[in-house]
């Protein structure tokens, strides 16, 4: 009898929601400063040499010597700062929302193919013959091409997310729907590929450029649509705090509990296509990063409680994908490599990491 006690005292933090005693304001509050930090850093470097006294006086408003370094701070910048701080937040509660509603510590909207379904749908609207490719409007059908890139994207990354949980249903090996997902993914992948085959040059040219993920083609019109599309994801996320908590103890507990799994389900998918889908659409596929910075903020506030988790994430996404723009600026250079690339370098460490501590991270999700 003893023995079963210890036993199943040993197991009780597997159905528990992990707290912790770290000062979660006082860390919220650092990351808080670490962002603006960010933001002016990134805002200040770039191939242009822009004195950080005449930055402070541009994005206070005020009068500047060179009129070229306004237009390079106001149009240029400060847009792409925002967008690296929308991107980050987004598909990092995106992947946060996955990896709890699978229950598997590698999900994420690139490794589960739903940024590939966007890529899809963003395939449809850049690749489709007789449309303008052009960032601004399709004149053909006379809607605004930023939000018909928000909209297909977003359809086509709820497409492969529902497909995805249709096949959950039927397997239960987290693995083996890790594999499915990649392979859904790899099929919408191909599907592209043939698309791309049959396109024009201009049209193939366009659209692997925006394969290759960008934070600085955004505008301050596109960014309004962003913005727009990440809050109301957002807004859906923050309303399913408490379900995500209810879904990390498991479906048998969450029905315990009184959810309707249903529409807790269609919540989830909904916001992560919102969120995944609407960045995907402007910025490209880009990868790693929902699944590596869910891992970072568990393990710096050490809880599972997504009330805390979800600020938490999306702060800690913005200052990765700052410094990862930073990084890709290649400062001091006139050049810059591809985002894609730098979230890579950083992002799949923190990857291997995780298989690593797979058997130690299995408890939050068991």
């Amino acid at each position: 009898m003893i023995k079963k006690k210890k036993m199943e005292t040993a197991t009780l933090p597997k159905k528990s929601i992990h707290h912790s005693n770290k000062p979660a304001l006082l860390l919220m509050v650092l990351l808080v400063v670490l962002l603006f930090a960010f933001m002016l850093a990134d805002i200040m470097l770039g191939s242009v040499r822009v004195p950080a006294i005449e930055v402070i006086r541009i994005i206070a408003g005020k009068d500047t010597k060179n009129e070229a370094w306004n237009n390079i701070i106001t149009l240029i910048r400060i847009p792409k700062a925002f967008t690296a701080m929308l991107a980050g937040c987004a598909l990092s509660v995106a992947g946060l929302q996955m990896q709890t509603l699978f229950r598997n510590p590698l999900a994420g909207p690139s490794v589960l193919g739903i940024t590939s379904g966007a890529s899809l749908g963003v395939a449809l609207v850049m690749l489709s013959s007789g449309m303008a490719t052009s960032m601004y409007t399709i004149r053909s059908l006379g809607i605004p091409q930023g939000w018909l890139m928000v909209l297909a994207a977003v359809a086509g990354a709820i497409m492969v997310l529902l497909l995805i949980i249709m096949i959950a249903t039927r397997i239960r090996d987290n693995v083996v729907l890790l594999i499915v997902g990649i392979m859904v993914g790899n099929i919408t992948l191909a599907i592209v590929s043939i698309w791309q085959y049959y396109s024009n040059p201009q049209q193939i040219q366009d659209f692997l450029i925006w394969t290759f993920g960008s934070l600085g083609g955004v505008t301050r019109q596109h960014l309004v649509v962003l913005a727009v599309t990440v809050l109301a994801g957002l807004v859906l996320t923050i309303f399913s705090a408490k379900a995500l908590n209810a879904w990390l103890l498991g479906e048998g507990y969450a029905k315990s509990m009184g959810l309707d799994i249903l529409k807790s389900r269609i919540f989830i998918i909904s916001a992560t296509g919102l969120l995944a889908g609407g960045v995907t659409a402007f910025c490209g596929p880009i990868g790693f990063v929902g699944i590596a910075v869910p891992h970072l903020s568990r393990a710096l506030f050490g809880t599972s409680d997504h009330k805390i988790l979800i600020p938490a994430t999306c702060l800690i996404g913005s200052i990765l994908m700052l410094f990862c723009d930073i990084m890709a600026q290649l400062p001091g250079s006139d050049q810059s490599l591809p985002i894609n690339a730098v979230t890579a370098l950083l992002g799949s460490p923190v990857v291997i990491w995780v298989i690593l501590r797979q058997n130690q991270l299995r408890m939050s999700f068991s």
